[in-house]
């Protein structure tokens, strides 16, 4: 109520004060973020903050088109798979950095090798692992080497791995790179105060054939404001054109005001409850399959998901998002029916019902509290217990605790090789440990065949539904809130592009 009372005065304050078009006016973009971003070098900064304006500032060997899939061409001219471990690439011609410098081939061959050798200490390790090495096998093509056949190379290529000036970055060091950043995207930095302000200009000499497209807006500036409603009244006043991770209430009033513009749009991120059928030592509830799918039958998700998610989320069957590559959906549903999760729970021994912990991270407890009373209506007792996501995981692989709910974006990547085989095919994050599923996924990881990975995942994602090694619940959208002149869209990975804004 206080929240919403708030709201509504910010928005009469605004409607009596006149919203202002200042951003539009001088074809500056005014965008805030309520997390602070703590460097400039894409390869040491873990928020999406960061990463999203490392994106403006960097270009990639290869871009994906999210709307078709398919993988274009940024950096890199061309590129040709010469066999499963080896991807070689014809470096684009004529790219400038911001200082001038040309692109070349030993700029690319630098970067990737600089940011997959163990001393470097990539941010992300999952994103450089797989690259053995980077030759320079002429003056406008590298070749780069896999440990092993991995088919997740272009996804990571694409966006994530960004090349860096040679020169430049063995004078100004990791420093220079985090505070006076140097690359070839769209946009330059031009001033920063950091950690609370950063203004980009539009790069007069980015290349016209980045599919990145040409930058429409002359100066982006990107302020840090960790209070909403200091959020809101700067948008409703026009001193902001673009906000985002709008709460599902907040975003209902903003909507009512004609200068605003609000959109909710489904991202790569979801939630789930994980059982560990291997708690102690097996002697667990969970161990039987019987209690796992009553407890699927048990609990009313698409009440939840409309009543405490809402915005474009969709409830999920499969132990994956169905935006990613190989996320098939024909699998074992459990529909909401608290007799039948009755009748199972008797059936398995447990008529009267048992007491356990549910371990939460990442999720509001609001939501956990609502599928703990579902819970309880067939008799089963959850002791919430919500821990700070880092030391839930190592309790969780550490196999200290039986049920774990929590989400799980994918590093914003579209393919399932790292959601359902994350937590299937024999990593420290899979605590079920079936050989079936584990010999499957490996198989599925490794081949550079799609239509094979596609049936092996089908296989493994029916077996983990029949199985109930999880309760699949939702998938997430995000809410922004814009001026209602300014054209800027949300992609499913989350990583805004902010490069391609424009005005009305």
């Amino acid at each position: 109520m206080i929240r919403r009372l708030l709201i509504s005065t910010l928005v009469a304050t605004a409607c009596w004060a006149g919203a202002a078009n200042a951003g539009k006016d001088d074809n500056t973009l005014n965008v805030a973020f309520t997390n602070e971003i703590a460097t400039l070098d894409n390869y040491q900064e873990s928020g999406r903050e960061g990463l999203i304006l490392a994106r403006l500032l960097y270009d990639n060997l290869v871009s994906k088109n999210l709307e078709t899939g398919e993988f274009e061409p940024e950096l890199a001219e061309s590129y040709e798979l010469i066999s499963d471990d080896v991807i070689e690439f014809k470096i684009r011609q004529g790219v400038k950095f911001h200082n001038g410098e040309t692109l070349t081939a030993d700029d690319v061959a630098y970067t990737l090798n600089l940011v997959s050798s163990p001393e470097y200490n990539a941010r992300y390790q999952i994103a450089v692992e797989w690259i053995d090495s980077v030759e320079k096998v002429d003056e406008n093509t590298v070749r780069l080497k896999m440990t092993h056949p991995y088919p997740l190379a272009l996804e990571m290529l694409a966006g994530n791995l960004p090349i860096y000036p040679k020169a430049y970055y063995e004078e100004a060091g990791p420093s220079g790179m985090a505070t006076k950043p140097i690359g070839s995207g769209p946009y330059k930095l031009v001033e920063q105060t950091q950690g609370v302000r950063f203004v980009l200009e539009k790069f007069e000499d980015y290349f016209e054939d980045s599919p990145k497209g040409m930058p429409s807006i002359d100066r982006i500036v990107v302020r840090i404001l960790p209070e909403a409603n200091t959020q809101y009244a700067e948008l409703l006043n026009g001193s902001l054109d673009w906000i985002w991770r709008v709460p599902p209430d907040d975003a209902a009033n903003l909507e009512r005001q004609p200068s605003l513009e609000v959109k909710s749009a489904e991202i790569m991120r979801f939630a789930y409850m994980s059982f560990n059928p291997q708690f102690n030592g097996g002697d667990t509830p969970i161990a039987d399959a019987r209690v796992r799918r009553a407890i699927n039958h048990a609990i009313n998700r698409t009440a939840i998901k409309d009543a405490l998610v809402g915005g474009a989320s969709q409830i999920i069957n499969s132990a994956c998002n169905p935006i990613q590559f190989g996320c098939a959906t024909d699998v074992t549903e459990y529909e909401y029916d608290p007799d039948k999760a009755r009748a199972l729970l008797a059936e398995a021994g447990y008529e009267s019902g048992f007491t356990m912990d549910l371990m939460i991270a990442s999720l509001p407890t609001v939501q956990a509290e609502a599928i703990a009373a579902d819970l309880a209506r067939v008799g089963i007792t959850l002791n919430l217990n919500p821990q700070q996501y880092g030391s839930a995981v190592t309790t969780w692989r550490e196999n200290r605790a039986p049920l774990f709910l929590l989400n799980w974006g994918s590093y914003g990547v579209g393919d399932v090789g790292l959601s359902t085989s994350q937590f299937f095919g024999g990593t420290g994050d899979d605590v079920v440990k079936n050989p079936e599923l584990i010999k499957i996924l490996q198989e599925a990881d490794t081949s550079m065949d799609r239509d094979r990975r596609a049936e092996l995942y089908a296989d493994a994602l029916e077996i983990i539904a029949d199985e109930a090694y999880w309760v699949p619940l939702w998938t997430y959208s995000v809410f922004t809130a814009q001026n209602a002149d300014l054209e800027l869209s949300l992609q499913p990975d989350e990583f805004v592009q902010i490069y391609s804004a424009s005005w009305k």
